[in-house]
């Protein structure tokens, strides 16, 4: 039974890549999955990981009995998800994923109301920029933004993603405001790290579609470090409307190139591709398809 236990243990050391994550997933001690994996080889009588002071890895033994490990477990989550399907009152532990700006937001506002209607959830929200795997993570509902990958996961579309081109008056003022993207290339043009379009910037005008790549004295893995410095003056930036909407309503950013269209996204909700939907999940999921609006989001209604 020792060995039973230690089973979600085990898999999340592999899927996180070290103790001290898994212990942060987990909620419980470093030194407390350190022994529970060492109980486990002692039971098994083989060594499972390789450790050093940089990283740990996989014995042969160890990846044989990895791949039955995470079987038994994704078969003892659906077990889980079954009976809580049958469940009256959703309950238990809900792990969110979302994108850093976009989770702080949008969706971090709806969580204390949702909790207070269901106070038998308890949720675990991890916000990243990073792209982080659904299944391995071990995540219940993860928000995603653009193009979605072909896998197994369920995708809920939330709303449309427009982008805007974007300056302070300030910094327009001092340097002039560019009318064609050709002129860009004389702007300091501030880049978002994760920016799934690549390195170019693409705009469909008058004359077709135009790119450019752009430059610039900063770039930066988080859109409120370049919300910041667009409000700073510090330059141009491509920005999604759910962050820069508000400061273009009041006038401290102005929208740049309006005859030239960005590429559209949308925001998604996605699932794990389950026999069946936990009752925790299912009322999140319409929480979110309830504040978020398919065709105009709110922050796109000024």
């Amino acid at each position: 039974m020792e060995s039973f236990s230690a089973i979600p243990v085990f898999v999340a050391v592999v899927e996180c890549g070290s103790f001290s994550l898994a212990s942060e997933q987990l909620g419980v001690t470093k030194s407390a999955v350190s022994k529970r994996i060492s109980q486990l080889e002692a039971k098994l009588g083989v060594q499972l990981l390789h450790r050093t002071t940089r990283k740990l890895s996989l014995t042969e033994a160890g990846e044989r009995y990895f791949d039955y490990a995470r079987n038994a477990l994704t078969l003892a989550n659906e077990g889980e998800d079954a009976i809580s399907e049958l469940q009256d009152r959703p309950r238990g532990r809900l792990r969110v994923n979302a994108p850093m700006a976009f989770g702080r937001l949008h969706i971090a506002p709806l969580i204390p109301d949702f909790l207070r209607e269901h106070p038998q959830i308890e949720i675990d929200m991890m916000m990243d920029d990073k792209v982080v795997d659904l299944v391995g993570g071990s995540f219940d509902i993860a928000i995603r933004i653009g193009k979605l990958p072909d896998s197994s996961l369920i995708a809920r579309r939330l709303a449309p993603c427009h982008s805007v081109l974007c300056a302070s008056p300030a910094y327009l003022q001092r340097l002039g405001t560019p009318e064609k993207p050709a002129q860009l290339v004389s702007h300091n043009c501030l880049y978002y790290s994760y920016f799934q379009g690549g390195t170019e910037w693409r705009f469909n005008g008058p004359e077709g579609l135009e790119s450019l790549v752009p430059r610039g004295n900063y770039r930066v893995n988080n859109s409120e470090a370049l919300l910041e410095a667009l409000l700073a003056g510090l330059g141009i930036c491509q920005m999604p409307t759910f962050i820069v909407g508000p400061a273009i309503a009041d006038g401290r950013l102005v929208a740049l190139l309006p005859e030239y269209r960005l590429p559209q996204h949308a925001i998604y909700a996605m699932l794990p591709g389950r026999k069946h939907i936990p009752a925790k999940i299912r009322v999140f999921l319409d929480c979110l398809l309830t504040h978020f609006d398919e065709t105009l989001p709110y922050w796109d209604c000024h």
